[in-house]
C-alpha cells in the first residue's frame, strides 16, 4: 500500500493540513496499513474542523471501502463498510421500505465517520444517535481485527472515540422502517424565540428541525421556519441533479446585507398560515448536498461553525447567545435549532436532552473571537459544543463539558499508548490528556 502526500482540510477549510494518504481498497489492505504504519482513519472530511486532520503525520482514508456486505430484509440488519455513504444507503434502501436509523446534514457523511462522532439527526428527540443502533463494528488495530459488541465496554470508548481506538473496517446496524420513499413534510413560519422552543417542545413528528433567522433582532429575534417529516409513498418531481460551485466566492457573497436579504426572503416562501409538500428522501435530509461544494461560498478562508446543546432548563442562556450571534451581524444563513432527547451512544457523545444551536460565521473580522466566546457562554450554562464541529475552542472548556473525558482518555491510552491515532482535534484539546 503506497502513501500519497496531500493537502486538505475539514469541511469549513478554515483548518487545514499537510500528510501523507493511504487509500485501501480491501480489508487486506487496511490490516496491513494499520500493522506496518498505524494512522487515525478519516472518510469524506464532512467534520468541519480539524477531526480528520494530522498534520505532519499520516491518515488512512476509507472511502474505497464502501461495499454492502450483507442485509436481511425481515430485520433491517445491514452489514457494510465503513466507507459507504450515509445517502447512498438511503437511495438504495428507501425504495426497499428501510433508512438508516439517523442521518446527519449530509449525505456524505461515511459510516464510520458517523460511528466515531456518534452522529445525530432531525430525529434525535425520537431515536437518539447513530451509535444506538449499531449493534457490532469490527475496529481494526496494529494488533490485527477485533469484533465490538454494543455491550463491550470498547463499544462507548469507540463510538464517538475520534477514531482513538482504531479504524472501523465494517459496521452492523440496525435500519430504520420507512413508509415509503418521500418525505411528506409540514412547513410552518414562526414569528418569535418563544414560539420556536414551544413548537420544538410539542412537535410529535418523527423528524423535527428548526431553520432560525440569525439576523432576526428584538420582537423578532428566533424567528424561523419549523419544518416536521414523515417518511411516505408518492410521486415528486425527479429530484435535479447537483450543481457546483466552482470558485471561491468573493467576500461580499455572504456580506451581512446579502444574508439579511436572503433570510427575509427564505423566511417568507413558506406562506403565513403553513404548508404540507412532498419532497425527494434526499431533498428534506440533506438539502445542501443539491450544491456540490457550497463550502466555497464562503470563500478561500473558509468559515467556522458554533454548535451547542444546552439543558432543558438553560433555554433562557441559548437565547442569551442567539442575542449575542444577532448583535455580532456575521452570521451566515445556515442557522438551525433542534429539540435534542436524552439518547447518546458514547462517553464522548456530544447530545444531552435540551435544545441544540448551529451557527455558520465565514472566517474572517470577529468571527473567531466571536465563536469562542459563545464556547465560553455555553459551559456556563451547563451545556456543551459538538466536536465533530469545533475548531476554535480551547481545551480546559471543553474538558469541562464532557465530565467522562477523563475515564475515557484512560481507556484510550490503553488501546493507543504511544498516541498513533492522535488527530489535530485531539491535539488541540488536549482530549487524552490524564
Amino acid at each position: 500500500m503506497s502513501w500519497k502526500q496531500a493537502e486538505y482540510s475539514g469541511w469549513g477549510r478554515a483548518l487545514r493540513a499537510s500528510g501523507e494518504l493511504a487509500r485501501p481498497e480491501r480489508a487486506r489492505h487496511l490490516a496491513a496499513v494499520m500493522a506496518a504504519s498505524p494512522s487515525p482513519a478519516i472518510g469524506n472530511r464532512r467534520s468541519y474542523g480539524d477531526a480528520c486532520l494530522n498534520s505532519g503525520g499520516k491518515a488512512v482514508d476509507l472511502t474505497r471501502l464502501d461495499r454492502i456486505l450483507g442485509f436481511d430484509e425481515d430485520t433491517g440488519l445491514l452489514d457494510v463498510e465503513a466507507g459507504v455513504g450515509i445517502g447512498a444507503l438511503a437511495d438504495i434502501f428507501a425504495p426497499r421500505g428501510w433508512l438508516p436509523p439517523v442521518m446527519p446534514g449530509t449525505g456524505y457523511a461515511t459510516v464510520g465517520g458517523c460511528i466515531a462522532n456518534d452522529v445525530h439527526g432531525k430525529n434525535h428527540h425520537n431515536d437518539g444517535t447513530f451509535g444506538a443502533h449499531v449493534e457490532s463494528f469490527t475496529l481494526v488495530t496494529p494488533n490485527g481485527e477485533e469484533t465490538v459488541r454494543a455491550d463491550d465496554a470498547l463499544f462507548g470508548v469507540s463510538v464517538a472515540g475520534l477514531g482513538q481506538t482504531g479504524a472501523i473496517r465494517s459496521a452492523r446496524i440496525a435500519m430504520k422502517r420507512a413508509k415509503g420513499d418521500v418525505m411528506i413534510v409540514t412547513e410552518r413560519r414562526i414569528a418569535d424565540w418563544d414560539e420556536h422552543l414551544a413548537l420544538l417542545d410539542a412537535s410529535e413528528a418523527t423528524y423535527t428541525v428548526g431553520w432560525v433567522d440569525a439576523t432576526a433582532r428584538g420582537a423578532g429575534l428566533g424567528r424561523g421556519i419549523l419544518e416536521e417529516g414523515e417518511t411516505g409513498s408518492g410521486l415528486v418531481p425527479r429530484p435535479k441533479g447537483a450543481k457546483s460551485v466552482p470558485l471561491d466566492a468573493p467576500g461580499f457573497a455572504l456580506s451581512p446585507p446579502v444574508v439579511r436579504l436572503f433570510n427575509e426572503a427564505y423566511w417568507r416562501r413558506v406562506p403565513g398560515n403553513g404548508r404540507t409538500v412532498v419532497k425527494p428522501i434526499n431533498d428534506f435530509f440533506f438539502p445542501l448536498d443539491k450544491i456540490r461544494d457550497w463550502n466555497r461560498l464562503y470563500g478561500k478562508t473558509g468559515f467556522h461553525q458554533f454548535q451547542c446543546v444546552v439543558p432543558l432548563d438553560a433555554a433562557g442562556a441559548l437565547r442569551a447567545i442567539m442575542e449575542k450571534i444577532t448583535r455580532a451581524g456575521i452570521a451566515s444563513p445556515l442557522a438551525v435549532l433542534k429539540r435534542m432527547g436524552p439518547g447518546r451512544a458514547g462517553l464522548m457523545s456530544f447530545p444531552m436532552e435540551g435544545y441544540t444551536l448551529a451557527v455558520d460565521f465565514p472566517n474572517r473580522g470577529r468571527a473567531a473571537e466571536l465563536v469562542r466566546s459563545l464556547v465560553r457562554d455555553t459551559a456556563d450554562a451547563g451545556g456543551r459544543i459538538y466536536l465533530a464541529k469545533d475548531s476554535l475552542a480551547e481545551p480546559e472548556t471543553v474538558a469541562a463539558m464532557y465530565p467522562e473525558r477523563a475515564a475515557w482518555a484512560k481507556a484510550v491510552a490503553t488501546i493507543d499508548p504511544d498516541g498513533q491515532f492522535e488527530t489535530d482535534l485531539t491535539r488541540r484539546l488536549k482530549l487524552r490528556a490524564p
